[in-house]
This record gives structure tokens, sequence and C-alpha cells, in this order.
């Protein structure tokens, strides 16, 4: 989970970074898709020489480090790695290890006779490096032939000592072939197929599927896939020019207009050719909008006082508006005045919707409105606390991050609030440490935020907070490793999160990609999920498939709909996962064609917003900037768009 710092609330952008937004970074050395070197040792990768045999006999129990034997004691486990729920001790050997007696060969994974052992499939160490979570740290040794036999080494078969000892340990995931090996919740190993590049074969099912009270999750989705699957360029918009680095965040899609905002505009654009249908001038700027639209499709935009020139290049942020993104029409817009900020009007940093309410918050406080009319609900307040309302959550229901204290020593409130009068219904104190949080969703209440700043990786996020809107009370509390998980957060922004989805009872996270398990050393990831109730893992788990990565656009009903995006030789994908079986059904299956993959893939997945409705799919940029200065004849796109019908 990589993201570049944030700026401080109202201070001047700073300049897009090197290439400008969404451009391709540099390959690794070596190129796309080089192998990676063999470990230090031999340089064709082979074993070191099996070492002579000891002068006395070995004892009864085998030596620590090869394959399919007992780890020695080590530290407490950590947490498991990907979408691994917590390991239980199994009743019997579990898969891959010894039976009661040898097999007539080695299991799958494993070195065969008179061959070298391979390099370690993915979850394993490599050599120099460490120990992944929940494995012993003791160093690997070379693994000898499985099973070892009697003699010319002085090796010995396992005796039944050594068999229940194997049996005894806790089960521990093994890499194995296109799957991977795992103790579910409930106790099975199960094996889940990674799903194939088209993913209409790949029924990739986790856990149980059960929710808290062991009822049936998933379903209910309106999302179905079409007879055709295969889609065709909808329409490509250009990115407009521009001299400075511009926000153009906020897409919308209704049943007759794919929305999109401009420069000092927001335009409706057919939903297939992408023809202007409709624009709505702005007086400044857009610098926020809300995700969240109301039934009637009316949300809500913050923008600036005035347009920019040469004179006046940064405008305040103080405006509150409400689109009809029926007719076209900005129905109103608004500034506010407060005694928190003199004599100016109050600016504001975000903007969100819920229900009829549109709520905006910033470093001045926080401010509400009547979606329909403009009618004020409240506005920023003195407080002799020093506490201010620094961004709301919408959605189904309203929450507000407020921020007490001194800017050194920040305290962090979650509140749930009724959305006609904004007064509390619920209150959670953030733990110390936490300078920023960011609202995942309303209704379940789920918070983000990077305790200590121990992410470490800009991504805002080491842990999700699961809070009782009611009552306020901290339901569970999940970390989430961002060396395994990839969602992100911008952290000085309240509702920003992306990558992820909420629904079922359960937050669901995409790994960080990861080795893929094809000889084109590919990358490959999962999405997972955890009960927000338990803070467990659940089981379920769904394989992007080789060379794809994946993550969560939104839920549908008890679905999760997915993006695939897709490698250098095919298009990407959109899927939808049921929530039960976690079976992938392929709602979409964009072209190969190089042009087209190369415009779909000219956007960052961390600085793009991705709608997908009804059989059409769009990509678009959130920022832009002045022009490349390049020598390749790269187009750069404001808007891509995908449709099967």
């Amino acid at each position: 989970m990589t993201q570049p710092p944030q700026q401080p609330p109202n201070d001047p952008p700073q300049g897009p970074p090197p290439g400008g937004f969404g451009a391709p970074q540099d390959p690794p050395p070596g190129g796309f898709g080089a192998p990676t070197p063999p470990p230090s040792g031999d340089p064709f990768g082979k074993p070191p020489a099996t070492p002579p045999a000891p002068a006395t006999p070995p004892p009864a129990t085998p030596p620590p480090g090869g394959y399919g034997s007992p780890p020695p004691p080590g530290p407490p486990q950590q947490q498991p790695g990907y979408g691994y729920p917590q390991a239980q001790p199994p009743t019997q050997p579990g898969y891959g290890f010894p039976q009661g007696q040898p097999p007539t060969q080695p299991g799958y994974g494993f070195p065969q006779q008179g061959q070298p052992p391979t390099q370690p499939g993915y979850g394993f160490p490599q050599q120099g490096q460490q120990q992944p979570y929940g494995y012993p740290t003791a160093p690997m040794q070379p693994a000898a032939p499985y099973p070892p036999q009697q003699g010319g080494n002085g090796q010995k078969k396992f005796s039944t000592q050594a068999q229940i000892i194997v049996g005894a340990v806790v089960a521990v995931a093994l890499i194995v072939g296109g799957g991977i090996w795992y103790v579910s919740k409930d106790g099975d190993g199960k094996k889940d197929e990674a799903g194939t590049s088209a993913g209409t074969t790949g029924e990739n099912k986790g856990g149980s599927g059960g929710d808290k009270d062991g009822g049936s999750t998933g379903g209910g989705g309106k999302e179905k896939a079409p007879a055709n699957v295969d889609s065709t360029v909808g329409f490509q918009l250009p990115q407009p020019k521009v001299t400075d680095v511009t926000t153009v965040s906020g897409s919308w899609v209704t049943d007759k207009a794919y929305v999109k905002t401009g420069v000092n505009e927001i335009v409706g654009y057919d939903l297939d050719k992408g023809t202007k249908l409709w624009s709505i001038p702005l007086e400044g700027q857009l610098c926020a909008a809300s995700a969240h639209m109301s039934k009637d499709f009316k949300t809500a935009i913050a923008f600036e006082e005035t347009k920019r020139s040469k004179t006046t290049k940064y405008a305040s942020c103080n405006r509150i508006g409400a689109l009809d993104l029926t007719t076209g029409k900005l129905i109103w817009s608004k500034q506010v005045t407060a005694s928190s900020s003199g004599d100016n009007a109050v600016r504001f940093d975000e903007v969100t919707v819920s229900g009829n309410t549109v709520a905006a918050g910033g470093s001045d406080g926080g401010a509400a409105f009547k979606l329909d009319t403009g009618a004020e609900l409240w506005k920023p307040k003195v407080s002799t606390d020093g506490c201010y309302d620094k961004g709301y959550g919408g959605g189904e229901a309203l929450a507000v991050v407020r921020k007490c204290g001194s800017y050194d020593d920040p305290q962090l409130i979650i509140q749930a609030l009724n959305p006609t009068t904004g007064a509390p219904l619920s209150s959670y104190k953030m733990p110390p440490g936490v300078d920023y949080a960011s609202i995942v969703s309303t209704k379940p209440l789920v918070v983000a935020a990077d305790v200590g700043d121990t992410a470490g990786d800009g991504s805002g996020i080491s842990d999700f907070f699961s809070i009782d809107e009611a009552t306020g009370k901290l339901k569970i509390r999940i970390s989430a490793d961002a060396e395994k998980y990839a969602a992100n957060c911008r952290s000085t922004k309240v509702e920003s999160c992306q990558h992820l989805a909420v629904g079922n009872n359960r937050i669901y996270l995409p790994t960080e990609e990861h080795d893929g398990t094809g000889e084109s050393f590919s990358r490959t990831n999962e999405i997972v999920s955890f009960d927000l109730t338990t803070g467990k893992q659940t089981g379920d788990r769904a394989d992007a498939g080789e060379k794809f990565t994946m993550f969560p656009l939104r839920m549908d009903g008890g679905n999760i709909i997915a993006y695939r995006e897709p490698p250098y030789d095919k298009g990407g994908e959109v899927v939808s996962i049921d929530g039960s079986t976690f079976k992938q059904t392929v709602l979409m299956r964009n072209p190969a064609d190089e042009a087209i993959r190369d415009a779909e893939t000219s956007f960052s997945s961390d600085y793009a917003e991705f709608r997908y409705e009804q059989g059409r799919f769009f990509i678009s940029e959130t920022m832009i900037s002045a022009p490349r200065k390049t020598t390749y004849d790269d187009k750069e796109y404001l808007v891509v768009s995908f449709r099967t019908s």
C-alpha cells in the first residue's frame, strides 16, 4: 500500500509526481517479468552438497529444517499471512505430512528423488530473508529428498515418535500448485483453486460464508452477467489542458448520464457515446465532491469562490453546492460565516451526503444543509475545549471525526450523528497516537487509522475499528499489517478510503501483490475478509488469477464488485464475488488490443475513480496537471469507458 504524502489542509497544492499522474513507472532492472536471481551460493541455484554422515547414529527425533520435519520451538507466533485465519492444532497430521507410513513418492511442491529442491514457493522464507508471519524463526536447512532413506548419508525414516510430533504441530499453510492450503475457521483443510484469467471457471470458494448468527450472506445483487461479457470501448475523453495541478475528483453514474468534474464545471455525458448532454458552470475550481447520491440523483460539491488566474493562483474553498444530476442544474450554492473563522467565509476540505443532509468539514469546523433546499442545519461554533468537526462520513448514516486538543497532542472522537440536528448519538474516543482517522463505513460504523504512524507506507491504515454506532462501544480492533493488505486512505481526508468494501458484517480487503505460481514470475493477489464482530479472518478468499491483481470497488447487495487489473497481454475484468460462496462471476472482460489496453492501464489505481453500473465501466482521473514533455506519443485521458451492450 503506497501513497505519496498528503499536503496540509489549505496549503497550495504541490506539483504532481514526476511523469504526471498515472504515468507509467520505470520497470525494474532486467525488464518486466525478469526471472528472480537464484539465492546466494551456487550461481546456478544448486543446493549445497549433502553433509557427510555423522560419526555416531543420529537421535530418534529427526533433525530440524527439512521439508515435512517438525519445526523447532520458536518465539510466539505472529499474525498469520495473506488470507490465513488463526491456525488450530489438527487432530491428525495435515495434508502433505506423513500419514503413518511414508508415501511412495514426495507430494507436490517437495523435491523429487535425485533432483535438487526447487525454490521455496510464496509464503516460505527465501535465503537471506526474514521468516514470514506465523513461522518459526529458525533458519531453513537444505532439504533432503523426501522421504529420507536409511543408509547412504546416515539418515533414517521417520520414527513413530516423529510422526506423532509432526501430527501435533500447528497446521501451517502450504503453497500447493495453483491454490493455497489453509485451516478454515471450521478447522477443515480446504483448497481454494486459483481462478483462471478469464474468471469464467474459477469458482473461488472461501470459508463457510456464514454470518455471525449462522445465517447465509451474499446474494441480492443487481449486477448480472450479460450473455456476452466481452466489452467494447464506450468512449475516451482526453484530459483538458491546464497549466497547474487541478482537482477533477467526482464522478457519478445515473440512469441517463455519466457525470464527471471538469475544469470549473461539472459535465454530463451520454452513457454510451460520450457526447456532452449538459454542463454546470462553477464560480471556481472544484475542491471536493461527495461519492454519495440521493435516490433521485442529487449530490453535493465544494468549490472555490473564484476562478484561478495569474494574479489569483489560489482561491479559498468556501462554497458548498448541491447538484441535480438528472436535469444538469446547480440547485443552490452557499457560503458560511462563523465566529470560528473570523470575518472570512468558512473553508472546507471535504463534503458528503447522507439522506437529505449535506455535511462539509475542514480545519474551520463543520456545517450542514438540507440537500433539496440548502437550508442551514448547523455551522461551526467556538468550542471551549478546542474541538471541531474535521470531516464527515455519509451514505446510509452520518458520522463525524471530531478533533480536540492541540496540534501536537490531538484527541480524535468518532461520533454517530442525528443527520437533521447534528446531535451526537454516540461517541468513541480513539486511542492515543492517532493523529488522523478515516470513516470507512457509517452503517456499520468502521473507522481506519494509522496508530502511532506504524503503517510505514503512507497507506493511512494500521488498524480498523469496528464501533457500535448506537452505544459508541468498540466491538473489535482489527490489525491490518500494511505489508499484507493493500487498501489505503488519505490520512488528511475523513472520507477517502479505497480498494476495500464493507458488507455482510465483514470488511473485504485486497492482499498485497506477491509472486504467482506460474513459470513467468508473474504477480497476483487475493481478496480476504474479517468479521466485524470478532475481528477474525473468515476464511473467505478470492484469487485474482495468474498475472492479475484485484481489489474491491463496492458492495452490490451481499456481493462484492471487484476489478481485476490486467497484465501486459490482456484486458481488465470486472467480477461479482458472491458473498456466501465467494464464487466469482465475470461481468465484463475488456479487449486485449494494445492501444485499448494502454488506455485502460494509463490510470494509477491509487489516484483514479472506478465506477461500474449495469454493464458500463468508467475509469477517470482525480487530478490532472500540465501535459508531460515526452518524446513518446502518450495520450492522456480524463475518462475511458467500456460497455457490454
